[in-house]
């Protein structure tokens, strides 16, 4: 594969003493530069949110555990009569899912019944769609 000659901006900016190429350089200065695109970034709470929400995401577990969650709420019992796990790592799953604010679980008297949050269904939505 041939690698297209790129011109580089002789131009050092202030935060940097790397050459930026001319194109990368235009377009920087065009959105307002380095400030700008620093001011793009979300707050770091804001990004540890985000990443608790893919992590919980990423794992086909609790993938399952949404799903199973997306009709109607479901007890543990129900739950775990599909994922076949120890209570211990179903117990984990969810709290991560609670963590993310994915489920949450609602007393009723000795069980807890789980279901989507509205972030959950949103989240849910947004699977199927990458899926494709």
């Amino acid at each position: 594969m041939k690698r297209a000659a790129v011109g580089k901006s002789k131009k050092k900016t202030e935060e940097t003493d790397l050459e930026i190429p001319d194109q990368i350089q235009k377009e920087l200065d065009d959105m307002g530069g380095f400030d700008a695109l620093a001011a793009r970034i979300p707050e770091p709470s804001e990004l540890e949110g985000k990443s608790k929400v893919y992590n919980a995401l990423s794992d086909p577990l609790r993938l399952t555990i949404l799903y199973l969650l997306k009709d109607q709420p479901l007890c543990v019992c129900v739950i775990n009569r599909f994922m076949r796990l120890a209570g211990s790592k179903l117990s984990y799953h969810l709290t991560i899912l609670k963590e993310s604010e994915l489920v949450e679980g609602e007393y009723h008297g000795n069980w807890i019944i789980y279901s989507l949050t509205e972030h959950g269904r949103k989240a849910l939505k947004c699977t199927k769609r990458m899926g494709k």
